[in-house]
């Protein structure tokens, strides 16, 4: 007797009678009106009310990454430490997440995917209000903490994207992805802020780390109470044939030769130096050069002013909606003219944000209002990409393929990219230093992070060759049919009968 139907995604594991991915619904099953014969067997309402609750974890997951970058003045003169120790509070949790993204990928082309996400989110919410209570004798405790936060992060960042996908498609599906990732660019922002206007009204940075647990348990009821699993790839499904899973090294195999999944990784590889580079060092920077420029005094007493923190996390949130909001915008319009309008935008993205950031390194030195100035032109344009290498992934990797795409594109991202980028800015700055006065804290720093307009550079010519081979790559993705099966089909044979000759491993006796 067969225990799992070979025909839908249904499993056991981590699934109930209520929520199958291809199951008989129960009792509480929506009526045919409320449904719409929406092949992802979810309503429009609940599909957009399912988009809005991702969102929100989204803004909340980027919101806690960067609220110890908005209080890293306290953090440092909290502990002591100097900037390549700083720096590895973002490296500890990048490569933490980078490590653990590829089992969830697993997982989540497999298993239920929204009970994945409720147990890593709670997870992440324990973790994060237990690193806020790290005594002063105890930097290795908030390392080890801000690591572990990694494990929730890596549950949500692999698998939100491929239920989106599994709930919309073409234009639709590309505007329900700018909406979900306008809550990068403005969780980061809502991050400098919190945390900075936390730290100024309680006097311990401490209490700014308190703030996003409380929201991820109501998170994890909204997933629990909103949220249902759509079916994999059913909205793109085409009638002839069914897509069935395929082993984890087949699908390493398959994404290595996909070129526009290749390139686009590495494109936004160098945007992930860029932001994380960026999003630890450019308040503490942004403060050196106040304190050099003779605007502020230096941070003796806790707590130190975070006010560059605020500023600069406004200047994030307003970027990141224009920033992706234009690329989305230009994106659809030149996509009538070419195919390769994705990759095109993307290229442009990071080649005109290079210069704005140099020139905001630059500048520092002179003009605080010219170094906003800059740093906002090039934050903004460096947040085109977002929504569109996202969508480039979803259409140019078969659906059950997805989530293991995500899991690939976030371990090189973070590897070659943040994982790196923060502490490697440390690093560099602290041997660059050659006396320790406030004026090199300051210079160090600012020849570090001219970095940052190289790797942007670099990126944009990676964007630049994806568009020699997105159309193609599309096109495969459109028409995949599994080799045994069109086999099968070519000979008239059905879909399901074909599916227990050529996977019979899908079958359980």
């Amino acid at each position: 007797m067969s225990l799992v139907d070979p025909m839908s995604d249904t499993t056991p594991f981590f699934s109930d009678d209520n929520e199958g991915e291809g199951s008989a619904e129960k009792d509480d099953r929506p009526s045919p009106e409320q449904e719409e014969d929406s092949p992802s067997g979810l309503s429009h309402i609940r599909a957009h009310l399912t988009v809005v609750v991702l969102c929100y974890i989204n803004l909340l997951n980027y919101m806690d990454r960067f609220t110890v970058a908005g209080v890293l003045p306290d953090i440092e003169h909290f502990f002591n430490i100097s900037d390549g120790k700083s720096g590895l509070l973002q490296t500890v949790f990048i490569c933490s997440y980078m490590i653990l993204a590829p089992l969830f990928g697993y997982l989540g082309d497999r298993y239920n995917r929204k009970m994945i996400m409720c147990v890593g989110i709670g997870f992440w919410s324990v973790v994060t209000l237990a690193s806020s209570f790290v005594g002063k004798d105890y930097f290795w405790a908030l390392l080890l903490t801000r690591g572990l936060v990694g494990v929730g992060e890596a549950s949500y960042s692999t698998i939100a994207p491929t239920i989106i996908a599994d709930l919309f498609i073409k234009e639709k599906r590309t505007n329900m992805l700018s909406i979900f990732y306008f809550a990068i660019p403005v969780g980061s922002g809502l991050g400098y802020i919190v945390g900075s206007a936390v730290d100024n009204r309680a006097k311990d940075w401490h209490w700014a780390l308190r703030v996003t647990p409380a929201l991820g348990l109501v998170a994890v009821l909204l997933l629990v109470c909103v949220v249902k699993e759509p079916k994999r790839g059913a909205i793109e499904a085409r009638p002839e044939h069914t897509l069935q899973r395929t082993g984890w090294l087949a699908d390493m195999k398959a994404l290595c030769k996909n070129n526009s999944f290749v390139l686009s990784t590495f494109g936004f590889t160098a945007v992930a130096f860029v932001t994380g580079s960026l999003a630890l060092w450019a308040p503490a920077f942004l403060f050196r050069a106040a304190v050099f420029t003779g605007e502020k005094q230096p941070c003796v007493v806790e707590p130190c002013d975070t006010s560059d923190s605020l500023y600069f996390g406004i200047i994030t949130c307003v970027t990141g909606v224009l920033g992706v909001a234009m690329g989305v915008g230009v994106s659809q319009w030149l996509r009538k003219r070419t195919p390769r309008a994705d990759p095109l935008v993307c290229a442009a993205g990071l080649l005109l944000a290079a210069p704005f950031l140099y020139l905001s390194i630059i500048f520092a030195q002179k003009s605080t209002v010219a170094t906003y100035f800059f740093i906002f032109f090039g934050e903004m344009f460096l947040c085109m990409n977002w929504a569109i290498v996202a969508d480039i992934l979803l259409y140019v990797v078969v659906p059950t393929r997805r989530s293991t795409a995500e899991a690939f594109q976030i371990v090189i991202s973070h590897l070659l990219g943040d994982a790196g980028s923060p502490y490697l800015i440390g690093v560099v700055s602290d041997s660059l230093k050659q006396a320790d006065s406030y004026m090199w804290q300051f210079r160090s720093l600012q020849l570090s992070l001219l970095l940052c307009s190289f790797v942007a550079v670099v990126g944009g010519a990676f964007f630049l060759a994806t568009a020699l081979f997105i159309e193609k790559d599309r096109q495969i993705a459109e028409n995949y049919v599994q080799a045994g099966e069109q086999a099968c089909c070519d000979r008239g044979v059905t879909p399901k009968a074909c599916m227990l000759v050529v996977f019979p491993i899908f079958y359980k006796q």
